[in-house]
């Protein structure tokens, strides 16, 4: 009987250990944290390109338990969730203990909101960096294009994210934007160049003139661009239901 208990035990222990295993495994992977090339100086009188061009790594929709490892983080296009609540997520600012990946808020970026993300070891996880960026949440502008109110669709998503080389960062689909700290002028002089603009999954059209796209970064030494830019025109039309 002693050893038929201690069997019992066993197994139990194997369980416990199994289910603690899953329930902390990371729910999804980078193979790179990725650093893009430095760029040439603009020629005099030429318009701005803010951020780098990101390798395209497809996109699709995979189920909501579905762990994707991306081939550079932070990830501005690939494979991600799509279901209610889980991506695109309710745009908002997430603090720094809110579970939040990346499966999410890359669905964000395919409907064409802008992703702002900070480190946790950055001054904006700090209570004066969260008020800062509650500051600029709350006053974000419409939407570059579409011109739907903020909060309204999918974008803004402030959260965080620990797998990047830099403090924070600005995203858009296919586009990345470093930043030492938060630069409010850069992050919306980003979203107006290319928000709405790079992704796949328009709600509207885009201008005919849009900015067009340099070469595609590689892994190689950061560059720094963070040229400020001008919100959005105001307006209020009816928001989409994402799919």
């Amino acid at each position: 009987m002693p050893i038929v208990v201690l069997a019992i035990v066993a197994a139990v222990a194997l369980l416990g250990f199994a289910g603690f295993q899953s329930a902390t495994q990371a729910a999804y992977a980078c193979s790179t944290v990725w650093q893009p090339a430095p760029t040439a100086s603009p020629a005099a009188g030429s318009s701005p390109q803010p951020g780098y061009v990101q390798p395209d790594m497809g996109q699709g929709h995979v189920g909501a338990s579905t762990k994707i490892t991306y081939t550079y983080c932070p990830p501005a296009s690939g494979r991600h969730y799509n279901a209610s609540g889980v991506g695109p997520l309710p745009p908002r600012l997430y603090s720094p203990t809110d579970t939040v990946i990346p499966e999410g808020w890359v669905h964000n970026l395919e409907h064409g909101g802008l992703v702002l993300l900070y480190r946790g070891d950055s001054e904006a996880a700090k209570p004066e960096g969260q008020a800062a960026l509650r500051a600029f949440f709350d006053s974000y502008p419409p939407s570059p294009v579409c011109d739907f109110p903020a909060r309204t669709n999918v974008g803004p998503v402030f959260t965080r994210f620990e797998d990047m080389a830099w403090p924070m960062a600005a995203l858009v689909w296919g586009r990345v934007l470093p930043l030492q700290s938060l630069d409010t002028a850069a992050v919306l002089g980003f979203d107006q160049a290319y928000g709405e603009k790079t992704n796949p999954e328009k709600f509207c059209a885009p201008p005919s003139a849009s900015p067009s796209a340099e070469p595609s970064g590689s892994a190689a030494p950061s560059g720094s661009a963070a040229p400020s830019g001008s919100a959005a025109p105001s307006g209020a039309p009816p928001s989409p239901s994402p799919s």
